[in-house]
């Protein structure tokens, strides 16, 4: 830029000189004309480049974990594993008031080594995504932080503190040539806008460098991502879709919540600290790491909250207990943000009444807050603030509920109800989804409206999200019967991803597929089965034979050719499908028992009775051990069997 100057002023030191040669001069006017157009180009370049990098600055400040000077740190300058998400745990043998300065400030006991270490330590000397699943409080931070340290200190440290630094910190990655991405608890940072195959590749892609994306995730919340939907419709797919796809990347080490015998031998080299003695003395029930968070503490002080609050010299808080039930059951449900308290207040009174409401003399709400947010032993709150109106429920709560909870226990749907009215879109998308999957089809209309019309909105309706809570609004329309609305609907959406993302995209296709599913729910099986031959002609060539979306559309042209009445070519393709379908996703995945039930339908068409009851038996016998005795596709295979057998003069056999 400064040369550029200097050239732009060659008139002016011309005439100083007093050099009057006309070629001279008309050069240098000519010369200095072009050059001050280029400099305002490079200009202008120059100060949005500067503003890039300033806006990129601030969000990576405001946004990750940074030192007082405003810079990121390297491994080796993150002193405290607190702010990397590491539980703290209670120095139980010593009392608060007896406590110095120092010991207070040790909320971490000394590092167990685990079994896992080496291999971990391995994964990220060679660089790439790595992934530690296991139950809540296992100890994956720690595990993961321990081997940050040990192996990779002097990489820039990249932490987002949310989902919003999330870009930035992608992109601050992308750029430094050693660094570790550090994504504590992954599951807030996937779906829409987050962390996707795209992000990932972003990252780790090219030579010369050496960058780790290293995450933790809950073991329940891995299978709520992994797992499928429960209709070969793909809705659910589409929710998950891109979630699953950032997890298949990843290199998996799974953690175990109890500790091994090793394990357990090493830690007692440490029972100098009373908190890894204490621990020690539980662990034949629970693991070293859940115990020091003080995980069944907290569960013992939920459930004793309960009890009738009717003497006053030991309260009771059973108001609190509502509110952690509500929280509770609220995560499980999908929602992933902070809780606001307004949200909890407006929900726990279902719980209260469940539990007796007045007989239990609840304490009053402003008691119930201040109780439920106490640190217990000096560490964790059984609703950890955020900020002065939003909680988290402690993960070891929601899992331990999940865990006890049978097939069929679901979130109430008023609940469910209250927080579709006020929820952000990725919740609402979340909280769909997993009605959807547990047959709670109308639920699943109620939250993916809401987040289709927030994005609607929000982003305009072409864009990619937008278009994504509309097909998934659709899915839903179909399997409550509303036919001709769900293919309107459809249609719609196909047509914008046609022009936004073109005719053979894989999201396209889906929307394709899912108008010859409408077409043939509503008798036009010609035009359904020409459909699904084109879809599934685009998606051998471009996905492959046996991937999953491929394996979908062979099904559904399968179940068109059973409505048809080409039976055996009907049997082959459901037999073939199923084939593929054990082979890729496992006898009992949802899709895999969607193949068995078609092949048992038509298996009966065909007048071999015998075969398809035992088909619809089998199948029958899954759905109720996979999906619960009252699923929709459960009640489907019940209701077949029953027609099977009424064919049978078998009625009284179901």
């Amino acid at each position: 830029m400064a040369g550029l100057a200097l050239l732009a002023t060659a008139p002016a030191v011309l005439a100083t000189f007093e050099v009057t040669n006309r070629w001279a001069v008309g050069a240098a006017v000519g010369g200095a004309a072009v050059l001050a157009v280029v400099a305002g180009v490079w200009q202008e370049r120059y100060k949005r480049a500067a503003q890039q990098r300033d806006e990129h600055a601030l969000k990576i400040e405001s946004g990750c974990l940074v030192l007082p000077s405003g810079r990121l740190p390297t491994v080796a300058q993150t002193t405290d594993p607190l702010r990397l998400g590491v539980h703290p745990a209670p120095i139980s043998a010593v009392k608060p008031a007896q406590q110095s300065a120092a010991a207070a400030a040790e909320r971490v006991p000394v590092y167990v080594p685990r079994d896992i270490d080496a291999d971990l330590r391995e994964r990220l000397a060679r660089g790439g995504f790595v992934l530690l699943v296991g139950d809540s409080t296992a100890g994956k931070s720690r595990a993961a932080y321990e081997a940050m340290r040990t192996t990779l200190p002097n990489h820039l440290l990249i932490a987002p503190q949310n989902r919003d630094a999330l870009p930035a910190a992608l992109a601050q990655a992308a750029s430094t040539r050693r660094c570790v991405l550090w994504l504590s608890d992954l599951e807030h940072y996937l779906g829409a806008d987050g962390l996707t195959r795209t992000g990932i590749a972003r990252v780790l892609s090219g030579n010369g460098h050496h960058r780790i994306i290293l995450a933790t995730l809950r073991a329940t919340e891995q299978a709520r991502l992994t797992g499928g939907p429960t209709t070969q419709d793909e809705a659910g797919r589409t929710a998950h879709h891109e979630a699953r796809e950032a997890l298949e990347q990843a290199h998996l080490l799974r953690m175990q919540r109890v500790f091994s015998a090793a394990e357990q031998q090493r830690a007692r080299t440490s029972e100098w600290d009373p908190r890894i003695a204490d621990a020690l003395a539980h662990a034949d029930v629970y693991g070293l790491a859940e115990y020091l968070a003080a995980g069944p503490e907290l569960l013992r002080d939920w459930h004793d909250a309960w009890s009738p609050n009717t003497d006053p010299a030991a309260p009771t808080y059973p108001r609190a207990a509502a509110l952690i039930a509500a929280a509770t059951d609220i995560r499980r449900a999908g929602h992933t943000a902070p809780l606001s308290r307004h949200l909890l207040e407006a929900t726990h009174e279902h719980y209260l009444t469940q539990r007796g409401g007045r007989r239990l003399q609840p304490e009053p709400l402003p008691t119930a807050w201040e109780w439920v947010t106490k640190p217990r032993r000096a560490t964790t709150a059984l609703l950890q603030p955020e900020d002065d109106d939003h909680v988290q429920v402690f993960d070891y709560l929601t899992d331990t509920v999940q865990r006890h909870s049978a097939p069929g226990e679901h979130v109430p749907a008023g609940v469910i109800q209250t927080v579709l009215a006020d929820c952000a879109p990725q919740d609402a998308t979340n909280i769909a989804a997993t009605a959807y999957a547990q047959g709670r089809y109308q639920l699943a209309e109620i939250g993916w409206r809401a987040a289709y019309g927030a994005r609607d909105t929000t982003l305009g309706p072409e864009h990619t999200d937008t278009l994504t809570s509309r097909h998934n609004l659709a899915v839903a329309l179909r399997d409550l019967g509303r036919l001709e609305e769900a293919e309107a609907e459809h249609r719609a959406v196909l047509d914008a991803r046609i022009r936004v993302l073109g005719p053979e995209h894989p999201k396209t296709l889906i929307s394709r597929s899912n108008v010859s599913v409408a077409l043939r729910d509503l008798g036009r099986l010609e035009e359904a089965e020409a459909e699904h031959r084109a879809v599934l002609d685009a998606r051998t060539r471009i996905l492959g034979p046996e991937h999953p979306h491929t394996l979908i559309s062979r099904s559904s042209l399968a179940s068109v050719l059973g409505d048809l009445g080409r039976l055996e070519e009907a049997e082959a393709e459901h037999r073939a499908v199923l084939d593929a379908r054990i082979r890729v996703l496992g006898p009992e995945h949802p899709h895999t028992l969607t193949s068995h039930h078609n092949l048992s339908i038509v298996l009966g068409h065909l007048g071999r009775l015998e075969e398809a009851e035992a088909e619809h038996r089998a199948v029958l016998d899954a759905r109720t051990r996979v999906l619960g005795p009252e699923h929709p596709h459960t009640l489907i295979s019940r209701s077949s069997l029953a027609s099977l057998l009424a064919d049978l003069e078998r009625s009284n056999d179901l």
